[in-house]
């Protein structure tokens, strides 16, 4: 079976691109499958510019086509935040738990009419003699005051969908994949898929 390597080591994630890729006959890997220890230091300013340098550094350093994501909330209320550094709001320690925790304690007693957000994400596609190309997509919604639900990952548990009437993390996979900021970046990079696997196919 073919491989393609997502650049990640978020098994949520991985899920989103195994059912993207499956029915193309591809074996989706991601960071977690290798044999080397691969780590991305993350220093861009942008979801583009991150999901540019882990797909272009992972591409290079392998020499195979790589798929990499940079996403996170963005809050008006907070200025953008936490942005670039959701996974790492609370610390280094990347617990969704924590991240949540900061952002509640942030937008106490801020009103619903306030506590606008977004998910936003960006896919970088790179590889060699490719032209990196990003697609992006976004989810509006607002922050809600507690957690609800249990399904998804990340800050979905406090992310409300005015689309659906419920939380992100209330939503099945498929529910959630209809309205995500990844699902729309994923249905992007599938309208020109058939073209990024020819070139793909030259590599195997």
């Amino acid at each position: 079976m073919k491989k393609i390597l997502i650049a990640t080591n978020n098994k949520g994630k991985a899920k989103d691109f195994e059912s993207l890729f499956g029915p193309y006959g591809f074996e989706v890997q991601t960071l977690n499958d290798l044999e080397q220890d691969i780590d991305v230091e993350e220093t861009g300013v942008t979801f583009e510019e991150n999901a540019v340098l882990k797909a272009e550094t992972v591409s290079k350093l392998l020499g195979i086509m790589v798929i990499a994501d940079d996403s996170g909330l963005e809050i008006d209320k907070l200025q953008g935040a936490p942005g670039v550094y959701s996974a790492r709001y609370a610390g280094e320690a990347k617990n969704d738990e924590a991240n949540i925790d900061k952002v509640l304690s942030e937008l106490q007693g801020v009103p619903e009419e306030e506590r606008a957000a977004r998910f936003r994400c960006v896919l970088a596609v790179a590889g060699p003699g490719i032209e990196t190309v990003t697609f992006s997509g976004s989810c509006e919604g607002t922050i809600l005051e507690e957690r609800r639900g249990s399904n998804g990952f990340g800050y979905d548990p406090i992310f409300y969908s005015p689309e659906k009437g419920r939380a992100m993390a209330e939503l099945s996979p498929q529910e959630k994949g209809q309205i995500s900021h990844r699902g729309a970046a994923l249905r992007q990079l599938e309208a020109r898929l058939p073209q990024l696997l020819d070139a793909l196919g030259g590599q195997q």
